[in-house]
């Protein structure tokens, strides 16, 4: 099946690492809004896949699911970097909650719930859970927090790096990660939680909804609630 150019058999080799493709996209979609379609995302994996068939060489010593998960996960990031998948409307909105959050946890010296959060944007709680459900894909970090823009303050302002920074340099950074840690240790349980078998255990939203007993919905919601007070707490620092 194999040879030093690749796989010789394309097809029997994406019939059977379909299931990989499908499994990654649908650990992704946890992080991503309802705007973003599943299907796209698997195609881009599919895409991502067949060139890790084309360039898969096994002398190189790794594993070929190894290397195929590294070849179908840049797929997929790349098809969502192409696209503008979570609105600057809805990042402004974002925005709005973090510093709401932040408000609220200078004031009252703890995490704010989401009744609180709700009547600091006076907002109805149904309409702030929706905010949070249109939110889904809130990241920690955005290229845009290290560009100038006189409309908000953001912590990254305070880490002084160079013009020519970039998020994974922040995220590089120990005084970032440190604070960032303090940051997830103060997380309410239930969203702390959530955030390690997002990203530690890599549990879809079905998997972890069944773990928590809510639905997927719910669990976008908890999410996008937790990277807003991330966010929130480290506005603060």
């Amino acid at each position: 099946m194999y040879t030093p150019s690749g796989l010789n058999d394309k097809d029997q080799c994406l019939r059977e690492y379909a299931p990989l493709v499908k499994r990654i996209a649908h650990q992704l979609m946890t992080r991503l809004p309802h705007s973003v379609q599943i299907d796209d995302i698997i195609q881009a994996g599919m895409i991502g896949l067949l060139d890790a068939a084309n360039r898969y060489d096994e002398l190189h010593g790794a594993q070929f699911e190894t290397y195929a998960s590294q070849r179908i996960r840049g797929a997929m990031l790349d098809e969502l970097r192409a696209a503008d998948w979570l609105p600057r409307s809805l990042r402004r909105e974002m925005r709005g909650i973090e510093t709401a959050i932040s408000h609220l946890q200078q004031r009252l010296g703890r995490p704010p719930n989401e009744t609180e959060i709700a009547g600091e944007l006076e907002v109805p709680l149904a309409e702030y859970q929706q905010m949070l459900s249109e939110s889904r894909g809130a990241q920690l970090v955005y290229y845009e927090d290290f560009q100038d823009d006189d409309e908000h303050d953001d912590f990254f302002e305070r880490f002084e790096f160079s013009d020519n920074a970039n998020p994974m340099e922040l995220l590089a950074d120990d005084r970032f990660k440190t604070e960032l840690a303090r940051a997830i240790d103060n997380l309410p349980e239930r969203e702390r939680m959530l955030m390690g078998m997002i990203y530690e255990q890599e549990m879809n939203l079905r998997e972890i909804g069944e773990v928590l007993g809510v639905g997927e919905s719910r669990v976008s919601q908890l999410h996008s609630q937790a990277v807003a007070r991330l966010r929130g707490w480290m506005k603060g620092y």
